[in-house]
């Protein structure tokens, strides 16, 4: 398992705001090239959201389902990439002040990511999910301090 931890200086609202807009994802998902399709009851439980994934033309098609969802404070996702398999991503935002304590697990649940599973797979999935939390956070930030998308 990866772990990230990341504190934003924007309330858990705000953060939540971003995390329960799924066509946003492409904004701080590193890796993301853009949003396909996301359903309108994001991010209820079962609500998918269809992403392509990659770099340049390398790419794939990746499925997210919502699996918990206690707004404000915890969304878990099961990311599917076939031929990769699937990984568990859980999200918590824990209030830390009138900021918001950021912590990113990801664990792969099935595919070869479950027999790679390691230390140096855990170790590039935490350099990515630590570039995914600083986009995170630089995009709170803004918001908090200009409103959502600039208005």
């Amino acid at each position: 398992m990866a772990r990230n931890r990341r504190l934003i200086l924007s309330s858990p609202p705000e953060v939540w705001r971003l995390l329960s807009d799924g066509r946003r994802y492409g904004e701080w998902v590193t890796g993301t090239q853009h949003v396909l399709d996301a359903d309108p009851h994001w991010p209820d439980v079962g609500a998918r959201l269809k992403v392509r994934v990659g770099a340049g033309p390398l790419t794939l098609d990746d499925t997210c389902v919502v699996r918990v969802c206690e707004p404000q404070r915890r969304l878990e996702l099961e990311s599917k990439a076939d031929p990769f398999g699937a990984a568990r991503i859980a999200m918590r935002l824990i209030p830390w002040g009138v900021n918001t304590l950021f912590t990113l697990d990801w664990h792969p649940l099935r595919g070869p990511g479950t027999r790679m599973h390691g230390l140096p797979v855990d170790y590039l999935v935490a350099i990515r999910n630590g570039m995914m939390l600083t986009k995170l956070a630089r995009i709170a930030v803004r918001e908090h301090e200009t409103g959502p998308r600039g208005t």
